[in-house]
């Protein structure tokens, strides 16, 4: 059911979706219809022979992707949890990776980064404002995201941040207004990298993870080792709206479960920020 939802929703053509699908018009009409039984709204309607997402089918699909995203994940044994907390492992079969895995925010104080503990306490002394003068000593060394109808976009990368100091400064600027979703790994990596988004601007709250992944330094570069901090802060401009601040710093100890230390041996020297 939840196939054949966001494959019509992406597709909003149902002779599309069936094809894509490989079934048939009258299994995924059963499918939208027994969703919109269980959810108790209809979640499509249909205007001039297309069909278009109601106000509950646009408030379900984000969900309905998580869930398809991580249960392709779960399958194979890429998605689980540890002390409760989501640990992702995902590998393409190319030599490329990406792990991450959420962490206590009492981490921030002994996590070996003076860059995070400041943010933590600069974002309580904000309430949470961005622009308040509280913000200001960590700033400079932050992304900002906003929540736009075409995804996650970066509009914001602070010129003594992490990203500018990796990929340098004409890079790093031209990331801004590029969407969260062009990332390596497919749309189940996709998926699983807006979960903590999605968490924070529900919550308007703070969280805390850790990754390891490959990243190229460069355009033509060969991708690199990195295992870095990110903490995500809820925050609001001065009209009210809703933003991510992005705070990501080199990580000093390994925090991912089942993963060697040794990979923190291969993270460029000069990759330090200097707060």
């Amino acid at each position: 059911m939840i196939r054949s939802f966001t494959t019509l929703a992406r597709t909003l053509n149902l002779s599309h979706a069936v094809e894509e699908l490989k079934s048939t018009r009258q299994t995924v009409r059963r499918h939208i219809e027994a969703l919109e039984s269980a959810m108790g709204a209809p979640l499509f309607e249909v205007k001039d022979r297309r069909y278009q997402l109601t106000h509950a089918g646009e408030q379900m699909l984000p969900s309905a992707q998580s869930i398809q995203a991580q249960g392709r994940l779960f399958l194979r044994g890429d998605l689980g949890e540890v002390d409760g907390m989501m640990r992702m492992a995902y590998q393409d079969g190319e030599g490329w990776y990406f792990y991450i895995q959420k962490q206590k925010i009492s981490s921030v104080w002994d996590c070996g980064s003076g860059l995070l503990p400041a943010a933590v306490q600069a974002w309580a002394a904000s309430k949470g404002e961005l622009e308040s003068d509280a913000m200001n000593v960590v700033r400079p060394f932050v992304l900002v995201y906003r929540d736009t109808p075409a995804g996650w976009l970066c509009s914001e990368v602070g010129e003594n941040s992490f990203f500018r100091k990796w990929w340098g400064r004409t890079e790093a600027l031209s990331s801004v207004g590029r969407p969260l979703d062009q990332f390596p790994g497919g749309p189940e990596v996709a998926a699983i990298m807006k979960l903590p988004f999605v968490e924070v601007q529900t919550t308007k709250g703070i969280r805390l993870d850790q990754v390891a992944t490959l990243l190229p330094r460069g355009e033509d570069s060969a991708p690199t080792t990195i295992v870095f901090n990110r903490l995500l802060m809820a925050a609001r401009l001065p009209d009210g709206s809703d933003v991510l601040v992005v705070v990501v710093d080199r990580a000093n100890q390994l925090m991912i479960a089942d993963l060697d230390s040794a990979i923190l041996e291969r993270i460029p020297d000069d990759v330090v920020l200097e707060f």
